[in-house]
């Protein structure tokens, strides 16, 4: 195995203890393990890269599979697309990863009750600070920057025995759905190496759908998390605002940016999610939940469930292919028994609405920053920073009474439309030369996350929302489709995704790099 550093003999005692024989198999096989299998005999070396995290950790917790087999596994599929891929970043040596996977099995070994994400392997996005990795959110000024501390998302995903092994690439502090920085580079899409993955979890979109990770955390303030699990044919799932703790925060209260999970499937995106909600005290604006709620089952009949039909969320440009993708799964809705109807909410002044709070948070944050290394920040950051600074106080009183009103106005729309359907990203992953795309269907696009708006009008309600695999573009570029829900009900919105998921069976198309994992 080229580039690898440790020893093929990992893989072999695995084949070895299945009675498997002949070479390494394929991780980019479509066929998914069930979990009568996944309890009954060990998998195959190669089907562990694609495997769904909630079998694989179940593998590891009965003994079937060790950690090592696990780590080694990703770590061949690592070390053979992350140099065309550019989605993991500041990883830890094999070496050490393996030991770490060692120390795992040591555990296991003890026969005591082990944490639901044991011996899995992931790596913190590059937003998060993590203790014994870079913290440079992409950005030339924290390129050597090293955190004393967790956040509190990374130190509970430590807890639950996930295995940090490095981090995901981000665009510079966040900023924008494309993932590129000078630190690091550019991520590109598995589907297609000549676009991007989006962002600003794109090393973690692209890292999951190539099989490198089987779980990857997000955040999201104006898609970050939906984004790019659309353009990686992958889930990603902004929870309700104050699910998931945030902390450290400069903004504790202030709602917009969420953390939350991202995987290939629903319910590895549930499964993960349980983990990761629930309340801590350094997040003041994190309410009580029971996070086990998301370990339950996700079938549910939606018989008789009003929805609301509005790709273009009543008029924003749409690229013709995502909307033949989009228009093609208006059946699927009704299949399930759902009663899809044409409505739009009213989303009045949910643009400037966010594009205010979010240009005084960025003032506010990277404006001392601005001021001493001008020269190493992108223009769109500076321009989003002058933006925030030319604020009155009260530009941003009249943003926040706007959102008072806009909140109240889907509260009563979604009184009869249990969920809202429409469009993730308004165009199909784009040319990864590009910075942004400057028009949508012939639409000029006027800032930076102008082609954003199908994703941030939706951060403005502070409704949960997910993207689901929906289909492909006749180029075979992934398209997904975001799912909206009522306020706080996150269960129902994973159900409905997982409905559709289970009937469509996209997100289980590989991408074809995946075929270099053999």
């Amino acid at each position: 195995m080229e580039n690898s550093r440790y020893d093929r003999r990992d893989f072999l005692k695995l084949a070895s203890a299945g009675g498997l024989i002949g070479t390494l198999a394929s991780c980019s096989g479509t066929q998914q393990p069930s979990p009568e299998d996944a309890q009954a005999r060990p998998a195959n070396p190669g089907d562990l890269c694609y495997m769904d995290a909630k079998d694989l950790a179940a593998l590891i917790q009965t003994r079937k599979v060790s950690a090592r087999e696990v780590m080694a596994a990703h770590l061949d599929r690592i070390n053979r697309l992350n140099p065309k891929i550019n989605a993991i970043v500041a990883r830890l040596e094999d070496e050490k990863c393996l030991a770490l996977a060692d120390a795992a099995d040591q555990q296991t070994a003890k026969g005591e009750p082990l944490p639901p994400l044991h011996g899995l392997p992931i790596a913190f996005k590059d937003l998060q600070p993590a203790v014994g990795f870079p913290f440079t959110r992409g950005s030339l000024i924290y390129k050597d920057a090293m955190p004393e501390q967790d956040s509190v998302l990374v130190e509970r995903l430590r807890k639950a025995g996930a295995i940090a092994i490095g981090k995901t690439n981000v665009p510079e502090f966040g900023m924008g759905s494309h993932t590129y920085n000078k630190v690091y580079g550019t991520t590109f899409n598995p589907y297609d190496l000549t676009k991007s993955a989006g962002g600003s979890s794109g090393g973690a979109g692209a890292a999951l759908a190539t099989g490198m990770l089987p779980i990857a955390d997000g955040t999201d303030m104006g898609g970050s998390l939906r984004n790019p699990g659309n353009f990686n044919n992958v889930v990603g799932m902004r929870p309700s605002v104050g699910l998931v703790p945030t902390a450290p925060s400069p903004f504790p209260l202030l709602g917009f940016a969420v953390n939350g999970p991202m995987a290939r499937t629903v319910s590895d995106t549930a499964f993960l999610l349980s983990v990761m909600a629930g309340a801590d005290p350094r997040d003041p604006g994190c309410y009580p939940s029971d996070p086990t709620i998301f370990r339950g089952s996700l079938e549910h009949s939606f018989r008789g469930t009003h929805v609301a039909w509005c790709p273009d969320l009543g008029g924003l440009p749409l690229d013709p292919q995502v909307r033949a993708v989009l228009d093609g799964q208006r059946k699927t809705f009704e299949t399930l028994g759902c009663v899809v109807e044409d409505a739009d909410p009213d989303l009045g002044g949910a643009d400037s609405i966010f594009l205010t709070i979010r240009a005084f948070r960025s003032a506010a944050v990277y404006g001392p920053l601005m001021a001493r290394y001008r020269n190493q920040m992108k223009p769109e950051a500076i321009a989003e920073v002058e933006s925030g600074l030319a604020l009155t106080s009260a530009d941003v009183a009249q943003a926040m009474i706007r959102h008072g009103q806009l909140l109240d106005r889907v509260r009563r729309f979604q009184e009869k439309y249990e969920f809202i359907l429409c469009a993730v990203n308004q165009v199909p992953p784009f040319d990864a030369t590009l910075d942004w795309p400057r028009t949508i269907n012939g639409v000029k696009m006027d800032h930076y996350v102008a082609w954003m708006k199908s994703a941030y009008w939706i951060t403005a309600t502070y409704r949960p929302a997910i993207s689901v695999p929906a289909g492909f573009t006749p180029e075979g570029l992934p398209v997904g489709i975001q799912i909206v829900g009522r306020y706080r009900d996150d269960l129902a919105v994973l159900r409905l995704a997982h409905a559709l998921e289970q009937a469509t069976g996209f997100g289980r198309k590989r991408p074809p790099i995946a075929a270099d994992g053999q």
